[in-house]
């Protein structure tokens, strides 16, 4: 498989990528847990259909330490028991963020208050930051089919 478009290559968008990368080191160096950073990331990716950054957060995510049974239940995060109270607000939060269209009315007050127990403002700035983020990255790269498997962790920066 190849991509219908070199996103690094092209005319513009590198100059793109590199502002939304600058937004990443942002988040990346908020008060939001780094663990649930990567969590984040994986569940919005899994329900966008976004291979290359499934593949990407799942394998960053396991080279800082994340334990394979956490990142094999992301996917289903409300039936296992492995994930904090705080997590399971962050990945309700994502996936209600993700799913826009899907809902009307968007983001229900109860994923935002249950969030809101879990998290700071910085915190709940950068969640909110981050889902958008991810969401922008994985349209991107479903957009052009960016092949999936080939990523090692460090090897962007």
């Amino acid at each position: 498989m190849e991509a219908r478009l070199n996103l690094l290559e092209n005319p513009v968008l590198p100059r793109t990528i590199r502002h939304l990368n600058a937004v990443g080191k942002i988040l990346s160096e908020s008060a939001l847990p780094a663990a649930t950073q990567e969590l984040v990331k994986i569940r919005a990716s899994q329900i966008n259909g976004c291979g290359f950054c499934t593949d990407m957060h799942t394998k960053d995510a396991a080279h800082a330490g994340e334990t394979a049974q956490r990142l094999h239940l992301v996917a289903v995060w409300r039936e296992a028991t492995v994930f904090t109270d705080a997590e399971r607000a962050a990945l309700e939060l994502a996936e209600q963020g993700t799913r826009i269209a899907d809902a009307a009315g968007g983001v229900t007050d109860e994923a935002w208050e249950n969030a809101a127990k879990h998290y700071d403002e910085e915190q709940l700035g950068a969640l909110v930051g981050l889902i958008a983020l991810i969401n922008a990255y994985n349209r991107a790269n479903v957009i052009v089919r960016q092949p999936a498997g080939d990523y090692e962790p460090g090897m962007f920066g």
